[in-house]
């Protein structure tokens, strides 16, 4: 997958953009009551995007670093941590070699931010790598889809619209390497671009057994309303406890 091709000012416009304040307000309130959040605490927003979280946690009291790879997500990040009078640490940087060793008291992964590397090893050290991170007793959050739920409401191709512009996606599921691969569309202002990229999908057992292996002891799951992980939920919040 080229990373450049997924996210860009084309992903902010058609997926980001479009959550609007309530929801992220609303999200990082619950990021907030689920890791026990604390003003004066360390947080990590790993693959950090242009700062819609991490702000938001700053704005609250915590001690807010955001890591992420597009230099273009940063900056508005930057930007945006003005505009709302907070300091946040914005560094460029991969998620499998963090710069940091016990560092932090949380980290988050927001909105479906694993699993993009195409190799299991790779996204396996982005695991690690956090769990180096963390302080002992700290606590890891990923944010990410739940494959048992998705699964039975499968689309085949779903379409963002905003005005004349599309995005339109078509993913098929590979049970075997458990990856999704999207076939992605987007027409903007009259110009068309098509590319296809995967992501790593899990069922909870299995990220909880990724999380143990790299060093974690223990895992708990929820859905998208911070409730006990069901079948059925679409979306899954899971906390690994270093």
């Amino acid at each position: 997958m080229e990373r450049e091709e997924v996210f860009d000012e084309d992903y902010l416009y058609f997926y980001e953009d479009l959550i609007g304040d309530e929801v992220s307000d609303r999200q990082a309130e619950l990021i907030w009551r689920l890791l026990e959040l604390e003003p004066g605490m360390e947080v990590l927003d790993l693959a950090c995007g242009h700062g819609r979280i991490g702000n938001r946690l700053a704005e609250r009291g915590a001690r807010v670093t955001g890591l992420d790879a597009t230099p273009m997500f940063l900056d508005r990040a930057r930007e945006d941590a003005a505009r709302r009078g907070v300091e946040v640490e914005y560094v460029e940087g991969d998620m499998r070699e963090l710069p940091w060793e016990s560092r932090f008291d949380r980290v988050v992964n927001w909105f479906t931010a694993f699993g993009y590397f195409d190799d299991d090893d790779e996204n396996r050290r982005v695991l690690r790598s956090a769990h180096g991170a963390l302080r002992p007793g700290g606590r890891l959050l990923i944010e990410n889809n739940n494959l048992a739920g998705l699964l039975p409401l499968w689309q085949r191709a779903i379409v963002v619209e905003r005005g004349d512009d599309l995005a339109i996606d078509r993913s098929v599921f590979d049970p075997v390497t458990g990856r999704a691969t999207t076939d992605r569309v987007l027409v903007r202002d009259g110009r068309h671009r098509r590319f296809t990229f995967s992501v790593r999908m899990f069922v909870a057992v299995e990220l909880r057994q990724w999380l143990i292996e790299a060093g974690f002891s223990s895992v708990d799951s929820y859905d998208a309303e911070g409730e006990p992980l069901t079948a059925s939920g679409r979306r899954m919040i899971t906390i690994a406890r270093r």
